[in-house]
């Protein structure tokens, strides 16, 4: 079964599980500095030489599938429940998930129902208003919201906040296998790229830009939502927190910036209900759903809408 909209938080189970073991801890930080450090690299590593249309290519397309997996997959499907899916749609889409490397599917979904659970109060476990509300304090919270929450080696406890994920015994081998997907997901471009273009030069820049960058911008990209849409932005519609829209971040986050519906109303499918307001991710949704893949998709309604909207 599917999440619902019911992330109250409330149990008696305890907030966290086990700490994250050693090795890991040193993994996270792996997979979240080494991209960001090839980022930074990137822009003197292009001038001239190391980048071409393949790379491009190839990044925009890793960038898009597995953001995808992020946005309609962890979120809107695993989290929030916001449409049924059949076993492959399920396990498809929570593989795709696994290859943004943002952590395994279950430390994922128990984190956000969390912050759902706790949004912008004490057990949010990213929100930057966690110090305060004056300048200092907020620079500090920024910085928890966007990336210094990933390194906290205290772990939400998937038994209070996933059970139904944990009685999923595809998504429990989903997510033994993160290590796997790990693998495919930088290790793909690298392939396709030294195929297409009949070299390792092609494959070492492929591996390069469409495997460590699309890796890193897609974590700050994610992280932005987190961060950015929590504190800048207009707040459309009701929530008991501080989300916020924020339009430019949209495109990138297929729809993920449209935070403050979102917020008001976890369940929907769709989070840019208003004129102008793209949203790739719903617009996916709606493709499985013509397809016959999945069934049961919550569209907000005009009266949800206007009873959701503020005064």
């Amino acid at each position: 079964m599917t999440a619902t909209v019911e992330e109250s938080g409330v149990g008696p189970k305890p907030m966290f599980g086990s700490p994250r073991a050693h090795w890991p801890q040193i993994g996270t930080y792996i997979f979240i500095l080494v991209p960001f450090a090839a980022l930074i690299g990137a822009v003197p590593f292009a001038w001239g030489w190391g980048l071409g249309w393949v790379d491009v290519g190839l990044a925009a397309f890793f960038y898009t599938f597995t953001c995808l997996g992020v946005t309609v997959g962890f979120h809107r499907y695993f989290t929030h429940g916001a449409f049924k899916a059949n076993r492959a749609v399920r396990v498809g889409l929570a593989i795709v998930g696994s290859m943004a490397l943002q952590g395994p599917i279950l430390h994922w979904v128990a984190d956000h129902r969390r912050h759902h659970a706790f949004a912008d109060r004490d057990g949010d476990p990213h929100s930057p208003w966690a110090f305060g509300t004056s300048p200092v304090a907020l620079a500090k919270g920024f910085w928890h919201a966007h990336m210094g929450w990933v390194f906290d080696r205290k772990l939400t406890n998937a038994e209070r906040f996933a059970p139904d994920m944990l009685a999923d015994t595809d998504i429990r081998r989903v997510d033994r296998q993160f290590g796997l997907w790990t693998a495919v997901t930088l290790l793909a471009p690298a392939l396709l790229g030294g195929l297409i273009t009949w070299s390792w030069w092609g494959a070492v820049t492929a591996f390069f830009w469409a495997g460590l960058v699309r890796v890193s911008l897609l974590h700050h990209v994610t992280w932005s939502v987190n961060s950015i849409c929590h504190i800048v932005g207009d707040r459309p519609f009701k929530s008991r927190d501080k989300a916020t829209n924020f339009w430019p971040l949209a495109i990138l986050s297929m729809g993920e910036a449209w935070h403050n519906l979102h917020h008001a109303d976890p369940t929907s499918a769709r989070h840019g209900v208003r004129r102008g307001q793209l949203d790739v991710s719903a617009r996916v949704i709606w493709l499985f759903e013509r397809f016959g893949w999945v069934t049961e998709v919550r569209w907000p309604t005009p009266q949800r809408l206007a009873k959701l909207a503020a005064d």
